[in-house]
Formats: C-alpha cells, structure tokens, sequence
C-alpha cells in the first residue's frame, strides 16, 4: 500500500516524466482535483480505465478516511492536482499527513512546478528565495502580509489569480514602493506564455488576459 504524490504538467503535456507516466499507470485509483483535465492527461499517453476520485479543498476533509482505508486495504493510489505538483497551494495536506500517521508510505514523483519554473529565467539573484504561495483576497490583510514579507531580505514568489491580479500589483506597489524589481510570468508552459520583468511602477500587464499569475519580487537590496 503507497500513496503516490505525483507531479503533472503545469501547461505543456511534454512536461511528464516518464516516471509519472509509469506510476499514473500502475496504481488502482488516481486522485485528482479536478478529473477533466487529468483524463485529457490519461488519454494523451494512453492511461486507459483507471478510476478517477475528485479530491479538492471542498471534499478532502470528507473523503480523508475512506482514502485511507483504501490503502490499509493494499490499493496503491496516486494524487494529482489540477496542474504541477500536489500540496503546493494545492489541496492534500490533510491525507498525506493522515497517511503519515498511519504508517502508510507516501512517495514522491517529482516535476514541475509554476514557481520552479519561472525563477531560472527570472533573471534574479535565486539561490534563496522565499515561497508564499496566494496572498490573501481581503485587501487590507493583502497589505499586511506583505508588508511582513518587506522585512526579508530575498527574493519573494507569489502565486495570484487572473481576478487579483491587478489589486496585488498595486498593493506591491504601495508597500515596496513602484522602483521595486519584479518579474510575472502567466500561463507558463503554455501556447501564449509571458515573462514580463520590470519596476512594479511601469510593468504593463493586460490584466484582461486569462491564466494564474507568478510573481517574483527582487527584495534584495
């Protein structure tokens, strides 16, 4: 019995190892957050009849220990969130430290990632960085988290959604100040992906466009 933490592509199908490809294969149940885009996945490389169980932030505190009784019961059983890698501001927290706790062995399969993705290219110092993952949606708190963030001397990486976007860069603006250095990169891996680098002041993003937002913030001085 193993629970398989399995990396997917953020964009580009390519983007699969081939020990994915194999683990999606041989295990009995895949957990997905959202079971359209897994089976587009399955079906480009040909992962036929496995058993999809939705797993998001909604249903995982209800499903936890139906999924663990699974195991106990000698089912090998993957998860998959809707792009990347699980866990990273992606729901599985709650199984995997369940698991954990029950001596069921939890297995890593590695890939990609949004952020791993961009900083390579970001053109940034990035020996050390700092992940937050989503800001609040509340905009004072917003404010505040990052003006805590203002007091690491590091690089700072940021997830955001296309409805937020355009608030976080103001917010960036306000509490770093518009000379601050950033780099967004938006819809990565994919057909139309962006890298935009500049001062947060005069960045020019179309925030009509659609996509989830990385940003990286240039807090060393």
């Amino acid at each position: 019995m193993s629970l398989y933490i399995i990396s997917t592509p953020i964009g580009n199908l390519e983007d699969i190892t081939i020990r994915a490809i194999n683990t999606l294969s041989k295990v009995d149940i895949i957990l997905a957050e959202d079971t359209r885009k897994t089976k587009i996945l399955l079906d480009k490389y040909q992962i036929n009849d496995k058993k999809l169980i939705p797993y998001f932030s909604g249903n995982e505190k209800k499903i936890v220990n139906s999924v663990i009784n699974m195991l106990k019961e000698g089912k090998e059983i993957g998860m998959v969130s809707e792009a990347g890698t699980p866990l990273i501001s992606d729901p599985g927290y709650i199984l995997v430290k369940k698991a954990i706790e029950e001596n069921i062995k939890v297995i890593p399969i590695p890939g990609v990632t949004a952020f791993t993705t961009l900083l390579p290219v970001s053109g940034l110092p990035v020996s050390s960085f700092y992940f937050v993952g989503f800001l609040s949606n509340k905009k004072i708190k917003k404010r505040n988290q990052l003006g805590k963030l203002k007091n690491l001397e590091t690089v700072i990486v940021l997830y955001e959604s296309v409805h937020r976007i355009e608030d976080t860069i103001e917010a960036i603006k306000e509490v770093f100040g518009k000379n601050i250095e950033i780099v967004i990169g938006r819809e990565l891996t994919k057909k139309y992906e962006e890298i935009i680098r500049g001062q947060a002041g005069s960045i020019n993003i179309n925030f009509e466009k659609k996509g989830e937002f990385c940003i990286i913030i240039n807090n060393i001085t």
